[in-house]
């Protein structure tokens, strides 16, 4: 089984959820995630296995807004849209061409996605790595609590993390 999460990058509350089998493509998972987040959505970011303008429209869908941060493939071209109004995709490509990819990362802000895969890591570490429901409906339903139980103790209190500097002796 997979479990797919959006995550707010901002709180770290799991805003939506879906379990499939193992031969379902991520891709097809970002309707079902979206359809399930009535907040206003700010950005979608997500890692390479999302990349492709099929994405970028459905996104656009919801509202043509929310900014799209995936990572093009390193064959991928420019769609031949008008220079004028690219698509962000083309944008991307363009940056990541001026900029190289860390350059990219950084005007972009991807880095962001490292505080959303966190989430997963901490389900894993809190709720288990695997699931114990034998049924699948079972198993749907084991998912959804184990997010609910995160986002709960997310709720109670979230760690405030500071960074601090080596003082010379």
């Amino acid at each position: 089984r997979k479990l797919h999460l959006a995550v707010d990058a901002d709180t770290g509350m799991i805003m939506a959820s879906t379990l499939t089998g193992n031969d379902v493509g991520d891709p097809s998972q970002v309707v079902p995630l979206l359809d399930q987040i009535e907040a206003t959505i700010a950005s979608v970011t997500a890692d390479g296995a999302y990349d492709g303008m099929p994405i970028y429209d459905v996104v656009a869908k919801r509202s043509e807004d929310i900014r799209v941060i995936i990572p093009p493939h390193v064959t991928a071209v420019l769609s031949g849209e008008t220079e004028q109004d690219p698509s962000q995709r083309d944008r991307h490509i363009l940056s990541i061409a001026t900029h190289g990819r860390l350059g990219w990362q950084r005007e972009s802000g991807y880095g962001q996605r490292a505080l959303v895969e966190t989430a997963m890591g901490r389900y894993k570490a809190i709720i288990g790595p695997c699931l114990r429901a034998r049924s699948f409906s079972g198993q749907k339903v084991e998912a959804a609590v184990g997010a609910a139980l995160l986002n709960r103790m997310l709720h109670a209190g979230r760690p405030d993390s500071v960074r601090r500097l080596k003082i010379a002796a």
